[in-house]
């Protein structure tokens, strides 16, 4: 065993994971997250970050987690365990067209279970789920407030009402063509 001079390599690349988790955020959430450091409990304002980040990219990916506990000083633990504790936050992608299946009482009474279970193996998915294409993503809502239209489902604003487990196909090609033709533009 030798004890001459220790050889180690230096460890600090604070400068390279700055830079990293800065352009996996961009620059109005890191100047969010630089005003929140300037604050007393900047840790506080953990969850207004996040929403930020969301808002910006749809969703929460490792990597925005990983860069929001970087420029937070945060342990990356509780900034994923933070995202993945409140509803809100979504890990994964959604798909391009989001539907919203009501299974308030009104509609459940009138079929919306029947409306989401074909839904579900048209798409191959479940709720909270976005297809393997992207095209789609599910959920399901306590209410939508359109009691008289039941049952209702949602793709992104455009309501359907008094829908039947056999028009979901036609529903789901509807949007499916748009997608077609946006592509096309």
């Amino acid at each position: 065993m030798s004890h001459g001079t220790c050889h180690c390599m230096n460890t600090d690349n604070w400068a390279e994971v700055e830079a990293a988790a800065k352009r996996v955020l961009g620059d109005e959430i890191v100047a969010l997250i630089d005003r929140c450091q300037q604050g007393s409990e900047p840790a506080s304002q953990l969850i207004a970050v996040l929403h930020k980040v969301q808002g910006r990219y749809g969703y929460l990916a490792e990597a925005h987690l990983d860069a929001v506990a970087q420029l937070m000083q945060i342990p990356a633990a509780k900034v994923a365990g933070v995202a993945s504790f409140y509803h809100y936050f979504r890990l994964q992608p959604r798909g391009r067209f989001l539907i919203n299946v009501c299974l308030g009482t009104a509609c459940y009474v009138k079929g919306a279970d029947r409306v989401a279970a074909r839904l579900m193996e048209e798409l191959g998915i479940q709720f909270g789920e976005t297809s393997t294409d992207g095209m789609f993503t599910l959920e399901g809502a306590r209410c939508l407030g359109t009691c008289g239209l039941a049952p209702v489902l949602t793709v992104g604003t455009d309501v359907h009402a008094q829908v039947t487990p056999d028009q979901v196909p036609a529903i789901l090609e509807k949007y499916l063509q748009k997608a077609r033709q946006e592509a096309k533009q």
